[in-house]
């Protein structure tokens, strides 16, 4: 369903996953909601991601694995993590940030903060896409993450242990039980770690699409437009729109990834959100059997197998929402799967880019602007926007009714920096 500019109950600014997610919550609470994009429903940086429901992530970016390695990528402009120079001035707060969320204290209360979430995305995610009857696009055949050296894995195990602490099941393999899991790797990777619970999609663009399908059943509606800027009013909120157009609404939710800071700076919340530019490329349907979600943690990338072909992608460039896209990235990382997966047909395979909002912590903004509670925050949750996009519209939602959370919100706050 379409709409008008005009006045409006709820506005959602942002029509990616996390944004749809919040807008059929919302809506199965019986509250009119408007979504406000210059984009389609799912066609940003939701549209292409890896597919996965990756609830057993629940290790900070900054942890101390990937903080000891980030030197040695950056030597690398095509490895895991790199930062285009030109880029780097403008960065240099948000690294050093960062660098601070990597102290101990910091990543233990990061740690249970995160898997506090991701208990709870695991319930709301499943229980929202069988409401909205597409629960058959989860698959649920588990990931594999490969090492190459025993130094690779015992770097790792630090890693499993804490998310063995937090209930994640897993299982390293090694010899015939490794190669009865993913039939045709090269035989470069001596051991891998199998995670049954982790669960992918058939495509995130479907999901986010069939979300939206049940959320306009419920009476949400959609705006196709550009928001110049949002305001604080007597009525709630104002949205100009770039058109000249405004729309007031008693309550507002900022729910639009990587360009959410633009908005939120006039709001008075200086938000340190950077945006992760991944890359990836789509192979045609058949192009490897692919039995499960394939991690290279050590080279920063993933290969998914979808309905719509296996994709292969990845990788941190931290570089703004202005530069153009270097798709030698996404070259990159086809060459190392290719070696990896020596069967691999690598022909006829489409490229994109997305940005990621990424904030130095890893975990998202979800809570009360500083200017007024009838404004919300619902972004910056980095790789993991479609794992946590059901868990997000539960909290704002609760939020919005006056619910208390089923989970403590402080560590998500938008003022914690």
């Amino acid at each position: 369903m379409d709409a008008q500019a005009g006045k409006q109950d709820i506005v959602i600014i942002g029509a990616g996953i996390v944004g749809i997610a919040i807008a059929a919550c919302l809506s199965e609470a019986g509250r009119r909601v408007l979504v406000v994009d210059r984009q389609g429903i799912c066609e940003g940086t939701s549209s292409g991601n890896a597919g996965a429901l990756a609830f057993s992530d629940i290790l900070p970016m900054a942890s101390k694995g990937v903080i000891a390695k980030v030197p040695g990528w950056l030597m690398d402009p095509l490895g895991p993590f790199s930062i285009r120079p030109s880029y780097l001035p403008r960065l240099t707060p948000w690294l050093y940030r960062f660098w601070r969320a990597s102290r101990t204290a910091v990543l233990e209360q990061t740690t249970q903060a995160q898997g506090a979430m991701m208990r709870l995305a695991e319930p709301e995610m499943l229980g929202l896409m069988q409401r909205a009857g597409i629960r058959h696009m989860v698959r649920e055949d588990g990931s594999l993450e490969l090492y190459e050296s025993e130094e690779e894995l015992n770097a790792a195990l630090p890693g499993w242990d804490a998310r063995k602490r937090a209930g994640v099941a897993f299982e390293h393999l090694r010899g015939e039980e490794l190669a009865d899991n993913q039939p045709g790797l090269a035989s470069r990777f001596i051991a891998g770690t199998f995670v049954p619970g982790w669960k992918t999609v058939s495509d995130p663009q479907h999901v986010g699409k069939g979300l939206w399908s049940y959320a306009t059943s419920l009476g949400a509606m959609f705006l196709q437009a550009e928001v110049a800027s949002v305001a604080t009013s007597e009525a709630g909120a104002a949205i100009l729109l770039s058109d000249g157009r405004k729309i007031d609404a008693a309550k507002l939710i900022v729910a639009a990834g990587a360009w959410s800071h633009r908005l939120v700076k006039t709001l008075g919340d200086a938000i340190p959100l950077e945006t992760e530019r991944g890359y990836n490329t789509t192979l045609p349907v058949g192009a490897f059997d692919l039995k499960r979600q394939l991690i290279f943690s050590g080279h920063g990338f993933v290969v998914t197998p979808l309905e719509t072909g296996i994709r292969i992608g990845g990788a941190v460039e931290l570089g703004g929402l202005n530069l153009p896209p270097n798709y030698k990235r996404s070259d990159a990382m086809l060459t190392k799967a290719k070696t990896f997966m020596p069967g691999l047909k690598a022909t006829g395979g489409r490229q994109w880019m997305g940005y990621r909002p990424s904030l130095p912590d890893t975990l998202p903004v979800i809570g009360y602007s500083k200017a007024s509670k009838n404004v919300l925050y619902a972004f910056g949750h980095g790789h993991l926007g479609l794992t946590q996009s059901a868990a997000t519209g539960r909290l704002i939602t609760d939020l919005i009714v006056g619910k208390e959370p089923p989970i403590p919100i402080d560590p998500f706050y938008p003022q914690r920096f």
